[in-house]
């Protein structure tokens, strides 16, 4: 047997599997969760996701499931920033969120479910707030991935100024509240972007900073009217929310204005158009 192999087998022994996987993981090559995947990328490009750093900052209807998209392709380390925590009303949409994680901070739940996906990825989970103030806080450097499904518009355009300045690989998402539609969802840079609320306040507000720079965007043009003759109970007394547990942020709802609806096919699949940008541009694949 080539020492090759030999190491091979000795790493992939050390892979926390069921029983009924042990007599695989003795002859594979490669660990058998990203099998799939190396058949379509190669092992080289494996091997660089093994190494990549992503950070996601907004770990809700989106950021969840790019964390999730990828944890499911071989990153080996992910950044979670995120200060909320699961409320009952994020279940329609967020991969974190159940029934018996509300009240828990987003983060902390998510490193849990990515470890049982992928027990070799490195998970660093901040429950904390991305923002001018705090921007040196969470160990994102020079080459690092990261991925923008902030909702707070100021602390958006922080992390926008800061990517710029620290030469990060940035992709960000619009808003995909009140659509339905996921097929409409596409990639444009900041400045090509129409139809989209979200946008057109993010252009705004860069112009303000003189912002000149450009980077990805997920958005849809999409936008279903806003039902009126609902009021959500959000950020009033009669919340849904249970009592959060240590979790110190803002009330991100109680700020809002407007509660705007969303659906999971919409905000899901704009999560895993941002994690295939990642992927796609460490594997060499043309975006």
């Amino acid at each position: 047997m080539s020492e090759k192999v030999k190491g091979d087998r000795r790493h992939c022994r050390a892979f926390p599997f069921p029983r009924p996987y042990a007599r695989v993981l003795v002859v594979a090559v490669v660990n058998p969760v990203f099998q799939r995947l190396e058949l379509l990328v190669g092992r080289d490009a494996l091997d660089a996701l093994s190494r990549t750093h992503a950070a996601v900052v907004g770990i809700g209807g989106v950021g969840s499931w790019c964390a999730e998209g990828l944890a499911r392709s071989g990153v080996g380390h992910i950044s979670l920033i995120d200060s909320d925590a699961v409320c009952v009303t994020n279940i329609n949409r967020q991969v974190e969120a159940l029934l018996s994680t509300t009240g828990r901070n987003k983060v902390d739940v998510l490193r849990e479910r990515i470890a049982d996906i992928n027990p070799r990825c490195r998970v660093s989970a901040h429950a904390a707030v991305f923002s001018r103030d705090t921007r040196d806080g969470f160990g994102i450097e020079p080459g690092d991935y990261v991925v923008d499904a902030i909702d707070s518009l100021s602390c958006k355009l922080d992390l926008i100024e800061f990517c710029a300045e620290r030469g990060v690989k940035f992709f960000s998402s619009m808003g995909t509240s009140q659509k339905v539609d996921p097929t409409k969802l596409t990639v444009a840079g900041i400045w090509e972007t129409r139809g989209c609320p979200l946008a057109r306040l993010v252009r705004q507000g860069l112009r303000a900073r003189g912002f000149t720079g450009t980077f990805p965007c997920v958005y849809s043009p999409e936008r279903i009217p806003y039902r009126k003759e609902f009021a959500p109970s959000c950020g009033k007394g009669e919340c849904f929310c249970s009592k959060r547990e240590d979790c110190s942020g803002p009330d991100w709802c109680a700020a809002k204005k407007v509660i705007n609806g969303s659906m999971v096919a919409v905000t899901a699949a704009a999560g895993m158009i941002l994690a295939s940008l990642v992927v796609r541009d460490v594997c060499g694949f043309a975006a």
